[in-house]
């Protein structure tokens, strides 16, 4: 369970992201980089940064610290800022705060450091899992802290839950958009990250994660509901390689580091144009 806070001092917003987040001290002397109520898409963005963020930690890769913020919208008078003000009031409760990394700088791909291959793949994997579309060379997501890589920013992360329209056909859909995420040149095989972290996600695991989502997030959907439909949110197989989110990484990777394509994946892509088009 995440352990629960209350802000004691609200010291300035955070404008780069595009939700605004606020930087705050605790009751336990921390600061934390707060994502707001109400912000852009609200609850359901905070139940994402929580689950991802959780998630990722449960696999072992590196995510400042999460906790639950109670925000006492008095606060807002510390804020100059008239719409900052209204966006705090709107905030009033239970929110979520990552551990403010003193010194991080934003991870650049061309300055480094370069991130460890097996890390890289292993973070691939999760945002495809979790279909997170926010991971790109335009907006990282990732800070460099003490000259290792931290993962931010998840609640653009699991988007079908905005709608859930047909979650069935959703999990058996691939993510075309890791095509672009930012430590895909990086990365060494999905399919052996795929090995190593599969075995770790399982019912068990997904619901004690649904079970720390604040009560008060969830208004129109009972608990029971939630982890029936984290389970709908693709996953690469274990076993095969042979359609789905494995092909659609690989296949990427080896064109953006100009490897060829190796004869055991020949017979499995099913492409209409030359491989050499996808070595191009």
């Amino acid at each position: 369970m995440l352990r629960t806070v209350t802000a004691t001092r609200y010291v300035t917003p955070l404008r780069e992201g595009g939700s605004v987040p606020a930087l705050v001290e605790a009751d336990d002397d921390g600061l934390y980089v707060v994502k707001l109520l109400g912000a852009g898409h609200g609850r359901k963005a905070l139940v994402a940064e929580l689950l991802a963020g959780e998630l990722a930690r449960h696999l072992g890769l590196p995510v400042p610290d999460q906790v639950l913020v109670e925000l006492d919208p008095t606060l807002a008078k510390a804020e100059p800022d008239g719409e900052i003000q209204d966006l705090l009031a709107r905030s009033a409760g239970t929110n979520i705060g990552l551990d403010f990394l003193p010194g991080a700088l934003a991870f650049a791909p061309a300055i480094g450091p370069a991130p460890d291959p097996d890390l890289a793949a292993a973070v691939v994997w999760l945002d495809a899992l979790v279909t997170n579309v926010d991971r790109t060379a335009r907006n990282p997501n990732l800070l460099v802290w003490h000259r290792r890589l931290h993962l931010i920013d998840h609640g653009s992360a699991l988007y079908i839950h905005h709608a859930w329209k047909d979650p069935g056909a959703h999990a058996r859909r691939g993510f075309p958009q890791v095509h672009d995420h930012v430590l895909l040149p990086f990365a060494s095989s999905i399919a052996e990250a795929d090995t190593r972290l599969a075995p770790l996600v399982d019912r068990t695991v997904l619901e004690g994660l649904a079970a720390a989502i604040p009560d008060d997030w969830l208004p129109a959907m009972p608990r029971a509901l939630v982890t029936p439909k984290i389970l709908e949110v693709p996953r690469a197989p274990a076993k095969s390689t042979r359609t789905g989110f494995i092909v659609m990484v690989e296949l990427p990777l080896r064109t953006r580091v100009r490897l060829p394509v190796p004869l055991s994946t020949m017979g499995v892509l099913k492409v209409k144009a030359p491989l050499e088009y996808w070595l191009m």
